[in-house]
């Protein structure tokens, strides 16, 4: 899918489909579609279409119908609409089609093709069966014509640039954990530092030993599969420091020794979704061609239970010398970001955000809609908020006070990597935040929005835009 820049007029276009967007209780400008929209009683609600043939003044071979709703039109409600848009042109095998500009509430023309663009080249996403070749001549949307008044092409490469970044964060996601271990994820960062020059480096469980991981080699020692972690740098604006996004990338959890109940097991594939997106992010950033530097830190491991997995009462040394008794094997996420948040320092970040598929209590808290964030900076936690809003990957901001880090004390060693039933999102963002006090940070838990069950089981892609986003507004 190619999307393209027209100052053309829609009805002047003359491919295959153009668009008409129709608000509720206004009257469409062509007398001829509104005619058309009286004899089908079509009322223009949210979501509806309505596809017509040829008609008189416009140059393409059929006009496409879309409801808007009420006035003003919403950011959210735009959304809604472009994907009723795109589910259509899927079923009717629209080849080529022209977008007109429409007002959107408290949205420039900028928002407006980013948005267009990713949202339409996201929904054209599909889910790839492992060992199925995919169909040939099927008819697909080819070409996507925007128009403007006054912007070139760039916005709109900048949103298919993020789109980008969110079929490679679905597609790792979706993988089956047979496919998607360590060793891939570390395959798939380096053709990423192929394709975009980046640096790129991979420590190996030996590497990790001398620095002193033994957190994050806690996780990985029960596994078959040896664990990772992996950074990717992407430098483009000189000696600036860069921001430090570090992912999550637990490929297959099954809790370990604190094994899981088996029902909805398999979606534990997803607990890599923080690495997927950060790569995701990292993709994006340089597909634009960003003027920033931003490194990506993945520890990637699988969490199984074995003779020698850890155990409910171990204690280990992270690498930052802190102690850790580990009560609870599947709260293992923590485990490997610590020591990763320490090999942060490194990098002398500006700022490092930390996203992790880490709580069901995230999941509790917030459903299916907000990520959750905590931060040891309210400025930082301020600006991902409003990256959030722009690009509608919102998150909730959740406390990080110290009453919360009291429940993580340990007779046994520094502290507990639980800290029981009560605030189990706080309580994980606590724990990380004793290995990020040399920086300003973010945590993001997205075991909530990181992807879908049921029948429309797949990971969604987020939080790429918000990422994005947040690193867009810093330049």
């Amino acid at each position: 899918m190619e999307f393209f820049v027209t100052h053309q007029a829609v009805d002047h276009y003359s491919g295959d489909c153009s668009v008409a967007f129709v608000l509720k209780g206004k009257s469409n400008e062509n007398r001829i579609i509104q005619n058309y929209l009286d004899l089908h009683r079509f009322e223009p609600k949210l979501e509806n279409t309505l596809m017509l043939g040829k008609v008189e003044g416009y140059k393409s071979k059929r006009v496409l119908v879309v409801g808007l709703g009420e006035s003003p039109l919403s950011q959210k409600n735009y959304i809604k609409a472009l994907k009723s848009l795109s589910s259509v042109m899927r079923v009717s095998k629209v080849k080529n089609v022209v977008i007109p500009c429409i007002d959107v509430e408290d949205a420039d023309e900028a928002w407006l093709q980013i948005t267009t663009a990713r949202v339409l080249k996201n929904e054209s996403y599909k889910v790839q069966k492992v060992g199925v070749k995919e169909e040939i001549g099927d008819i697909v949307l080819e070409a996507v014509n925007i128009y403007s008044q006054n912007n070139g092409v760039s916005e709109i490469q900048k949103g298919v640039a993020i789109a980008n970044g969110m079929a490679l964060a679905r597609e790792l996601g979706d993988l089956p954990p047979n496919i998607c271990t360590p060793s891939h994820i570390a395959e798939k960062a380096k053709s990423l530092a192929d394709t975009y020059n980046l640096e790129c480096e991979v420590l190996e469980e030996l590497d990790m030993e001398s620095l002193g991981m033994n957190s994050l080699l806690s996780v990985s020692k029960g596994s078959s599969e040896p664990g990772k972690l992996i950074s990717l740098s992407y430098s483009n604006a000189g000696n600036e420091a860069p921001i430090v996004l570090v992912g999550k990338g637990v490929t297959f959890d099954s809790g370990g020794i604190s094994l899981k109940p088996g029902q909805g097991m398999d979606e534990m594939k997803y607990d890599m979704c923080g690495a997927a997106s950060v790569l995701g992010t990292m993709s994006a950033i340089a597909e634009m061609n960003l003027k920033v530097n931003l490194t990506v830190v993945v520890p990637t491991v699988e969490n199984m239970p074995a003779h020698n997995a850890s155990k409910p009462g171990d204690v280990v040394k992270s690498m930052s010398g802190q102690t850790i008794e580990i009560l609870n094997t599947d709260a293992e996420g923590r485990l490997i970001l610590c020591d990763a948040l320490t090999y942060c320092e490194k990098f002398k970040p500006k700022t490092v955000i930390d996203i992790a598929t880490l709580t069901g209590a995230v999941i509790i808290a917030l459903g299916k809609h907000h990520s959750g964030v905590m931060s040891n900076d309210q400025k930082l936690a301020d600006a991902l908020k409003s990256s959030g809003l722009s690009s509608l990957d919102t998150v909730w901001q959740l406390p990080l006070d110290e009453e919360y880090d009291d429940l993580l004390k340990s007779n046994f060693a520094d502290m507990a990597n639980i800290g029981g039933r009560e605030a189990g999102t706080v309580t994980a963002a606590c724990f990380l935040a004793r290995y990020a006090k040399n920086y300003s940070w973010a945590h993001i838990d997205i075991a909530g929005t990181a992807w879908l069950g049921g029948s429309k089981k797949g990971a969604t892609g987020r939080p790429v835009p918000l990422l994005t986003q947040y690193i867009m507004d810093q330049v």
